[in-house]
């Protein structure tokens, strides 16, 4: 127990100061980036520090957080087998599996606290630094759809020649019903306008409308200037800007996905990946651990330049597939379960591999 608590706190410590000083040099050097951006808008200095770095910090801390992981076990580990620690735990009678447990517990606790962050916090933080990119730094968003066209509900197919998220107003709006593959009701609308009063989803005002029902033979028409209506549309259903996945809570995610796939479109593969990415990141540590205190725990001359460089080198390569991931679902026409999952399996084989030639 004593060995499991020495080891914890080594290892919570060093992942703490490992984020401290990375995240300090990434700040001052964004900062530095975006100095110009800075004096040509003029954000406040609240702003730039609840607004885009209060929000900065955790979303980049999340992303790298394989790479303070294996920084922290290479670090504190190499310490620990340079003084000759390791030699005396196993020494002692510890076996490698044994010494293993306090990692494996200090990597319940980062994944837990990486997943709820990843999942729940950050898509919050994430709308409000992407907001005040567009505003202060000229980051420029898709605001606008043209020609979208998609299933509402079963057999109910709507489509919209322009759509204006700033306004939240469509022009050029149909709406078909069909039973039995036969059109059974025709809605048109000048315009519609989403309402983001209303205490309810989902709610719309047509502008100059017209429906034609259509019985056998028989065609019944009515009209007028403005009705409300319920349709089961949201503005982000009609416009996609690029990261945008990242700004919904894991719920919501999984909410969104099972919507569009009811709805028959195929543009959910980003938030698919996004999905699945998010628990396989949280798990990332188990493994980077593993291989981590599997390279360090060895007592050899020259120190942990090589272990550091090594572990870098593993890290940023897991960071790459982790962040390609949706291009390989995309390109190589790959689930997207197995594309988020595969920096993880291949990590995962190599963990192995370094285990097994782990000093006993």
């Amino acid at each position: 127990m004593r060995l499991d608590l020495y080891i914890i706190k080594k290892f919570i410590g060093t992942y703490f100061f490992s984020i401290l000083l990375i995240i300090s040099i990434a700040i001052v050097f964004d900062i530095n980036e975006n100095l110009e951006k800075f004096a040509q808008y003029h954000p406040p200095l609240k702003a730039i520090i609840f607004d885009y770095y209060a929000n900065f910090i955790p979303y980049y801390t999340n992303l790298f957080s394989p790479l303070f992981v294996f920084i922290a076990v290479i670090f504190f580990t190499s310490k620990m087998a340079s003084n000759s620690e390791i030699i005396a735990i196993l020494a002692a009678g510890v076996s490698f599996r044994r010494l293993m447990r306090p990692y494996m517990i200090s990597c319940v606790m980062i994944s837990l606290v990486s997943f709820i962050l990843g999942a729940y916090v950050i898509p919050h933080g994430t709308v409000i630094r992407q907001n005040f990119e567009t505003i202060y730094k000229n980051k420029k968003r898709n605001n606008a759809a043209e020609n979208v066209q998609l299933q509402v509900e079963r057999g109910v197919i709507a489509y919209i020649q322009h759509y204006d998220n700033l306004a939240k107003r469509g022009y050029g709006f149909c709406l078909d019903k069909f039973e039995d593959k036969k059109l059974v009701s025709h809605m048109t609308a000048t315009e519609v306008q989403y309402d983001t009063i209303a205490n309810n989803k989902y709610h719309w005002k047509a502008y100059n409308w017209k429906i034609r029902t259509l019985k056998g033979l028989k065609e019944n028409i009515t009209s007028g200037s403005v009705i409300d209506t319920v349709l089961h549309i949201e503005p982000t259903d009609l416009v996609y800007s690029k990261g945008q996945q990242e700004t919904l809570t894991s719920p919501q995610l999984k909410e969104y996905i099972q919507k569009q796939k009811d709805r028959g479109s195929g543009n959910v593969v980003q938030y698919e990946v996004e999905y699945h990415k998010r628990i396989a990141a949280s798990l990332a540590s188990f493994i980077l651990t593993t291989i981590g205190l599997s390279l360090s725990s060895r007592k050899r001359k020259g120190g942990m330049g090589m272990y550091l460089g090594v572990g870098l080198a593993l890290s940023f390569t897991y960071i790459m597939l982790q962040t390609v991931s949706a291009t390989f679902s995309i390109k190589a026409n790959l689930p997207p379960i197995v594309a988020a999952w595969i920096p993880n399996i291949i990590f995962a084989a190599i963990a192995y591999l370094c285990y097994r030639k782990a000093p006993n």
